[in-house]
């Protein structure tokens, strides 16, 4: 695939989303919004500012790592942890936890928690909706 230019955001969008090996629909669900929507976005050029904070927050990322992607920099990044991994001895010697692991566990336990409720209720809505046709 090609590499975004330095200002389409949805190309960016759409990188960030498959490094994160998430589907369209995942996105779409997580957004509350159509599949073809993600697409639009993803094919637009710009996308305004409420709506990419959004997004950004789907994907678990902020507004600025999708402002600033590209593909060189992931690159490095992986490149710099592995060179720094590899040259700093025995697993441990010089590793931090900038956060609480636990509290990242809980905070994608909510996330998907609200995920799971608003696809629940998705098909309790088309589950009423044809009822409603059968009873007709």
């Amino acid at each position: 695939m090609n590499a975004p230019t330095k200002n389409h955001i949805g190309r960016k969008i759409s990188r960030i989303r498959e490094l994160r090996d998430m589907k369209q629909e995942a996105l779409a669900a997580a957004l509350g919004i159509s599949q073809q929507a993600v697409s639009n976005i993803e094919n637009s050029e710009t996308v305004e500012d409420s709506k990419l904070q959004e997004v950004a927050k789907a994907l678990g990322v902020t507004v600025e790592a999708i402002k600033n992607f590209s593909e060189e920099s992931v690159f490095n990044y992986f490149n710099n942890f592995s060179d720094n991994s590899i040259n700093q001895g025995p697993i441990g010697s010089h590793n931090t936890c900038n956060f609480n692991p636990l509290d990242k566990v809980v905070e994608l336990f909510e996330e998907n928690k609200k995920l799971y409720e608003r696809l629940l209720q998705a098909e309790k809505e088309k589950v009423t909706y044809l009822e409603k046709l059968v009873n007709k």
